[in-house]
């Protein structure tokens, strides 16, 4: 008996792939430099070969049928090994040094993966990591000591240095995993709207200075009317996440990296107000890079990307 072996297309997982993650086939097809009618025909062959649905409507646009979020995964392990073969080929004479920048909230989120992937492709390449906060990063940055960084970009605009957002997210209210945890003192007059004339001020949780999130969650408060007081603050975001969780008050990071003893406040109806968006970007000397500190950075993007997606969905 004589079975047949489905094959599927990398090209056409590609194509899959990239019209989930930017939600629409034609930005898709553009992307990729293809008509929408060539990427639906592909479409059409991987659901021919998968043998069952993997889109279905939803409203004006499409989602994933149980199948096709299998796929998906998939899709993403096989198109990963073939840029990595592809990178490790072609690679394989890189050598020197890459010296990136990091935030602490990116440290243990992406920096792992794509370092091994990294290192894998590239094993005569060097990495010098600094795992700093943003103004470290800035003065490194101007200084010429890094070859690129990721930093959360807040009031910064950097002469002579090229700099790409890699994804915008909004800021959120951090508490405790469990909410008891928190001084019902001052808790249940902002667990309920109408605070404003709560008598005792927010508990907050900071950095040291300089941190330019701090301005802006103390803008927010007076301007909603709110007044506040410095519960805790110190030099190290592991610290910080340490007095979340035990209660002292409330801190503001954005969703990226967060512990698991510490949790994002659904502000709805609490007196809490809403904070602001705040931008993760990729900042370098030039636009164009050396390859190895290039291909670091795509990696890590890439992980990033993924990882935001991962906690949208």
């Amino acid at each position: 008996m004589i079975v047949t072996r489905v094959t599927y297309d990398l090209d056409v997982l590609r194509s899959f792939s990239t019209g989930i993650a930017l939600g629409s086939y034609a930005r898709a097809a553009d992307k990729l430099g293809r008509s929408t009618s060539a990427v639906s025909a592909q479409l059409k062959k991987l659901e021919s070969q998968a043998g069952t649905p993997l889109l279905r409507k939803a409203g004006r646009g499409l989602e994933l049928t149980q199948a096709g979020e299998t796929m998906l995964a998939y899709a993403h392990r096989l198109l990963e090994l073939n840029d990595e073969a592809v990178a490790a080929v072609n690679g394989t004479s890189l050598q020197g040094e890459v010296r990136v920048g990091l935030q602490e909230d990116l440290g243990e989120a992406v920096l792992p993966a794509a370092l091994a992937r990294f290192a894998r492709a590239h094993p005569k390449v060097h990495i010098d990591a600094c795992v700093a906060r943003s103004a470290e990063l800035q003065e490194r940055l101007a200084a010429g000591q890094l070859d690129f960084a990721l930093v959360w970009n807040v009031g910064w605009d950097p002469a002579n240095l090229h700099v790409e957002r890699i994804v915008r997210l909004p800021l959120q209210w951090i508490g405790p995993a469990s909410l008891a945890t928190l001084d019902a003192s001052w808790w249940s007059q902002y667990a309920r709207r109408g605070a404003r004339a709560a008598k005792e001020p927010l508990p907050l949780i900071l950095l040291d200075a300089p941190c330019p999130l701090r301005g802006i969650v103390t803008a927010t408060l007076e301007s909603a009317g709110l007044r506040w007081r410095r519960a805790f603050s110190s030099a190290s975001l592991g610290a910080l996440w340490a007095a979340t969780s035990a209660g002292l008050g409330l801190s503001v990071r954005t969703a990226f990296g967060l512990p698991a003893h510490v949790r994002i406040i659904d502000r709805a109806g609490t007196a809490l107000p809403a904070l602001p968006q705040i931008d993760l970007a990729l900042v370098r000397p030039t636009a164009a890079p050396e390859p190895a500190a290039g291909r670091l950075a795509a990696l890590l993007v890439d992980a990033i990307r993924r990882a935001n997606d991962g906690a949208a969905a």
